[in-house]
């Protein structure tokens, strides 16, 4: 979603894409800040900030989420093409 590649049926509802692609890139990316210091063994300090940045991260794509559906709701309703 985040390079604008989405199947056809599923555009008109997650429009605009891009946006929300890179929004569901930052939440993932909480897993991966959250479980590498623990699997490489780090102290618990720098496993506590690892933990702080996850939830950062996932903040962050929540909000960018946020302000895409808001101001897609916020657009004027398009009239369909035809033969749609």
């Amino acid at each position: 979603m985040a390079t604008n590649r989405v199947p056809e049926r599923l555009r008109h509802r997650l429009a605009p894409v891009r946006p929300r692609g890179w929004s569901l890139l930052l939440i993932y990316a909480t897993a991966p800040a959250n479980a590498l210091p623990r699997i490489a063994g780090a102290s618990p300090e720098m496993t506590l900030a690892c933990t702080a940045a996850g939830g950062v991260l996932a903040v962050a794509g929540c909000l960018v989420l946020g302000l895409t559906t808001r101001t897609r709701q916020r657009r004027p309703a398009v009239a369909p093409r035809e033969g749609c």
